[in-house]
């Protein structure tokens, strides 16, 4: 029996057509990808001394932090580390 290309309800017929898209190239999910990578990119981050904080600032503080940065050509996190390294040591 031939197969009919107007057939799509058998789709064991259909097995030899190729997938779209690029083949797999890790075994794993991309969940799991994800949270391998958090996890070295955070024992990277401990080798190096840096450690993880977490701050909650209203938006508008958010805005002026990201427009300082932007004028001084540095991200927001090394912004908010120099402010804090500015006032700490005096």
């Amino acid at each position: 029996m031939a197969k009919q290309d107007s057939d799509c309800i058998t789709l064991d017929l259909f097995d030899s057509l190729p997938k779209v898209g690029r083949p797999r190239s890790n075994p794993l999910s991309r969940e799991q990808q994800l949270r391998i990578n958090k996890r070295n990119q955070l024992k990277r981050d401990r080798s190096s001394g840096l450690r993880r904080i977490e701050l909650k600032l209203h938006s508008d503080l958010i805005q002026s932090l990201e427009e300082q940065a932007l004028l001084k050509g540095i991200s927001r996190g090394q912004l908010i580390e120099q402010i804090l390294s500015e006032h700490i040591n005096g």
